[in-house]
């Protein structure tokens, strides 16, 4: 497999850097994880986006799903003739109300909502067995510590795998996604405090036992927002894991 990362800043895009969007490929195979604002464009520069075969959705807050409505636009209007090839369904999974939320973010009105099949485009599943498997990936994915309906999601390929942790406070699930895995994608959207809220997100300290009680091989640390201090998170992180630890940066690329 291969990661690469679109954007990565935490809670909202920052300058120069799109929200939360992941690139993961094997056997040619795309799969786009997570779609937040900025990312539709971060993707052109590396593939056609009628070229992505999936695409999945830890949560539905905007720095997550924004760019979806704009990816509807792409492959509606795009000029390509309606017979060409690439013009198939794109398989889209996510949580439970995954259709009607983004089918709200692409048509906002009701009467527009009437006349408005997002089927047409896209083909939609929930999650619900634990593992499915999407193209040649096995996806597991499970409910982690946020206020809305949210998945950790771990991928496995050729024996081969990675971890992503969504958003997400500390919790038993994101242990379990990550055993034993050879990268852990981890948010650290803030630095260390016993009065952050619970249940929300993780530190980077946080980020980093996460990868420690995993028994993880790597650590990238991503959703570090724009007014934390990315060099404090990551101190936290290497203090609490004795991995490799990375800070995730627009367009970088890791092989697993």
């Amino acid at each position: 497999m291969k990661l690469t990362v679109l954007g990565c800043s935490g809670s909202v895009p920052g300058p120069g850097a799109p929200a939360s969007g992941y690139l993961v490929e094997a056997d040619g195979f795309r799969l786009v994880v997570d779609f937040g604002n900025g990312t539709l464009a971060a993707l052109q520069t590396l593939c056609d986006p009628f070229d992505i075969d999936a695409v999945l959705f830890s949560h539905l807050h905007p720095d997550h799903c924004a760019d979806f409505a704009a990816l509807a636009v792409f492959r509606w209007y795009h000029p390509a003739p309606p017979y060409d090839p690439r013009r198939r369904r794109l398989a889209v999974h996510g949580p439970s109300d995954t259709a009607d939320r983004l089918a709200a973010a692409y048509a906002p009105n009701e009467s527009e909502r009437a006349s408005t099949d997002l089927s047409e485009v896209f083909e939609f599943h929930s999650f619900g067995e634990p593992a499915v498997r999407i193209g040649p990936l096995v996806v597991t994915a499970a409910r982690v510590a946020h206020p809305c309906e949210a998945y950790g999601i771990r991928l496995e390929h050729d024996g081969r795998t990675m971890a992503y942790t969504g958003d997400t406070g500390p919790c038993a699930a994101v242990t379990d996604l990550a055993a034993g895995t050879d990268l852990l994608l981890a948010e650290a959207t803030w630095t260390d405090s016993a009065d952050r809220p619970a249940d929300m997100h993780l530190s980077g300290r946080q980020a980093g036992a996460a990868a420690t009680d995993a028994g993880a091989r790597q650590l990238v640390l991503t959703h570090v927002a724009p007014w934390t201090d990315r060099a404090a998170v990551l101190a936290e992180a290497r203090m609490a894991f004795s991995g490799p630890v990375w800070l995730a940066e627009p367009g970088a690329g890791y092989e697993i």
